[in-house]
C-alpha cells in the first residue's frame, strides 16, 4: 500500500466498512452519552466516563460519515480512523488493569466486547485500504 494523501479508487468493501462503523459508533455513543446514569449502575462504572466516552464518539462518528459518504474515501481519513481505533482498544483493555475503575462482570464484559468490535472496525478498515 502506497501512503499517499490522494484517494485512488473505492471499494464497495471499504465503504461498507465504513458504514457499518458509523452506525454502531454513533449508536453506542448516544446510548452512552443519554443513558450514562442507568448504564452506570448496570455496570459498575462511572457515570462521567460513560457519559464523556459517548460525547467523545459524537464528532468521531460525523468523520467517520463523511469518510463513508465520500466516492473514494480518502487514504489517511482512513488512516486516522484505524489509529483511533486502535489507541480506543488498547485505552479500553488497559482501563481494566489501572485501578481507575472496578466495574462488575458485566462491566467487564461490555468494556471487552466493545474492545474487540473497535478492533474488528480498525482490521476491516485496513483491508479495506489494502484492496484499493
Amino acid at each position: 500500500m502506497t501512503a499517499t494523501t490522494a484517494p485512488t479508487r473505492s471499494t464497495p468493501f471499504l465503504t461498507r466498512a465504513l458504514q457499518a462503523d458509523t452506525l454502531l459508533t454513533g449508536g453506542f455513543g448516544i446510548l452512552l452519552a443519554a443513558a450514562a446514569t442507568p448504564l452506570a449502575g448496570l455496570l459498575d462504572l462511572p457515570e462521567p466516563l460513560l457519559r464523556w466516552a459517548g460525547i467523545v464518539l459524537l464528532p468521531i462518528t460525523a468523520f467517520l460519515a463523511y469518510l463513508a459518504t465520500r466516492p473514494v474515501p480518502p487514504v489517511r481519513g482512513v488512516q486516522a480512523v484505524i489509529a483511533i481505533n486502535v489507541l480506543w482498544t488498547v485505552d479500553s483493555i488497559a482501563l481494566l488493569f489501572t485501578g481507575w475503575v472496578e466495574p462488575n462482570p458485566l462491566g467487564v464484559a461490555l468494556i471487552v466486547a466493545q474492545a474487540l468490535a473497535v478492533a474488528g472496525f480498525a482490521e476491516l478498515h485496513h483491508l479495506g485500504l489494502r484492496r484499493r
